[in-house]
């Protein structure tokens, strides 16, 4: 395959992304766990568990399950992020060459980076959508082993059969509407923050295209969102709809930093041309 050739940009995109989200992925365990404490739902838990924080979330999670359950559900994770980033990635820099293009002059607008940032973004996750919901069942099974219950899943194939069986091909993206809306917002502060910025950059002051450079810049509950929303807020008060809001942040600069880093990198060893 040509270096510049889409399936080899996918490719490239999807080893950065492993690397990132293996790196990461604890935080996104605990966000997970602070997330689902709290819903007054028979089916996951009988009895309310109290909110630990972030830091006590993660020690609590390594003292009673063992330090290897912060990357309970990586795998389904990792999946889901070659599809996410590898279709995102491609699909932005594709709207950006080919589709919207460039001024004459190079620059390329912000509305412009705006549209194909959410675009790509929301594409992205539409794909995903189906490893999301594997990988949250699967982060949510040591739980539910240390309070006794039985499995209800035994690993990724094993998750989207029983999905399959449950609710068909439908549902494997339930949830999906949200989960689009979450993507285009995240893409429009990190695709195209990162774009624009190091790019500013590159034009205005005399840093190279360097990694000092790319561093600096870098089951149904509800029946809808809306019901969700009214559910959350209901049962649990306005501040719960920031459940997890810790780690989420934490999270969001080191996966930045490791996947572009690695991303620029990986695109100079293979002589594709920096993003």
């Amino acid at each position: 395959m040509s270096p510049h050739s889409l399936p080899t940009k996918f490719v490239l995109t999807a080893c950065a992304a492993t690397m990132a989200e293996t790196v990461t992925f604890p935080l996104d365990l605990t966000k997970t766990r602070l997330q689902i404490q709290g819903e007054a739902v028979d089916r996951f838990y009988k009895t309310a568990k109290p909110y630990r924080g972030m830091v006590k979330t993660a020690i609590g999670i390594v003292k009673e399950e063992g330090v290897f359950k912060l990357w309970q559900g990586v795998t389904p994770a990792i999946y889901r992020h070659i599809v996410y980033s590898g279709v995102r990635m491609v699909a932005y820099e594709q709207l950006r060459d080919s589709l919207l293009k460039r001024n004459a002059d190079g620059y390329f607008p912000l509305w412009k980076a705006v549209l194909g940032g959410m675009s790509a973004g929301a594409l992205g996750q539409f794909f995903a959508s189906p490893t999301d919901l594997v990988k949250v069942q699967m982060q949510m099974e040591g739980r539910r082993r240390l309070e006794g219950k039985p499995p209800r899943i035994h690993g990724v194939y094993h998750a989207f059969v029983k999905i399959l069986s449950e609710g068909g091909i439908r549902g494997l993206w339930a949830g999906w509407i949200p989960n689009v809306q979450r993507a285009a917002l995240v893409s429009l502060g990190d695709l195209t923050t990162y774009d624009m910025v190091k790019h500013f950059l590159l034009r205005n002051t005399t840093l190279k295209d360097s990694s000092l450079c790319h561093g600096l810049s870098r089951g149904l509950l509800y029946t809808s969102t809306y019901d969700c929303l009214k559910q959350t807020i209901k049962r649990e008060g306005l501040l719960s709809l920031y459940k997890g809001f810790l780690p989420i942040w934490a999270r969001m600069a080191p996966w930045s930093m490791t996947f572009w880093l690695t991303f620029e990198q990986i695109r100079k060893l293979t002589g594709i041309n920096s993003f």
